[in-house]
């Protein structure tokens, strides 16, 4: 069987938006890691959140071998991914006004610590509301976004805002509105999302930095190792005995 023209099409695609992310985000990139080893340095904590698909790239940095032990998922019930029934449900409630300050208000996070919001649109009331509560509540935000969306669609949320518009530091995915890379003759809708490979590299990218910025500062970062290499449980065992004032996943 041949070679897919329209894989390797794909995997074109992908490749040219995390060069872009690289070439273009790299302040960006490290400020958040900055950001994100300031608040380790200081004694702070690192909660990460996204909705629906969004939530794949969060996820990915929480509790992670070879990232930071210090990320913590901040979940809202109905809307971490799509085992919720029916699948349309997570999306209804991505535009449920208020909820956001209830997850907030009901979590370990407190001024100082930092909270990466992940979302696609950024046009949604939870996303945009977490921003915005977060920043109130005096936490530092960090937004990984396609700034596209808020140009080319409209914001669901009654400020008439995004998640951009309410963050210390933006992530721009450079996602096309609608995430499809790809159209073919014969198929009416596009296709071929790459949204979770570039956001979950940006978030990896990130960590990376903010790695560095710790050792610049003489600080080891609290990273964790695969359980599945000889000693990653002791090892993982210390570092998450060190900080467990920090680390929530474990309760």
């Amino acid at each position: 069987m041949g070679e897919s023209k329209l894989a390797g099409q794909f995997f074109d695609a992908a490749i040219g938006l995390l060069q872009r992310v690289r070439d273009e985000d790299s302040a960006e990139i490290a400020e958040a890691g900055a950001v994100i080893a300031g608040a380790v340095a200081d004694g702070n904590r690192l909660f990460a959140f996204g909705a629906g698909h969004s939530s794949l790239a969060a996820q990915d940095v929480v509790y992670r071998a070879g990232g930071l032990a210090l990320v913590n998922l901040l979940a809202v019930p109905g809307v971490v991914g799509v085992d919720v029934m029916p699948a349309t449900l997570g999306s209804a409630l991505e535009r449920v006004d208020g909820l956001a300050g209830a997850v907030l208000d009901s979590s370990p996070a407190k001024p100082g610590d930092v909270l990466i919001v992940v979302s696609l649109s950024g046009r949604n009331a939870l996303p945009v509301e977490m921003a915005m509560n977060a920043r109130a509540l005096g936490l530092k935000v960090i937004g990984v976004t396609s700034v596209a969306y808020a140009t080319e669609t409209r914001s669901r949320h009654v400020s008439g805002t995004y998640l951009k518009d309410h963050c210390d530091v933006v992530l721009d995915s450079k996602i096309a509105v609608g995430d499809a890379e790809l159209t073919h003759e014969g198929v009416e809708a596009p296709f071929a999302p790459a949204s979770t490979v570039v956001t979950s590299a940006l978030m990896q990218a990130v960590m990376a930095a903010a790695a560095e910025e710790l050792v610049r500062r003489g600080i080891e970062p609290p990273l964790l190792r695969s359980g599945n290499v000889d000693g990653g449980h002791e090892w993982n065992g210390r570092v998450m005995t060190e900080y467990a004032d920090r680390i929530f996943y474990r309760r």
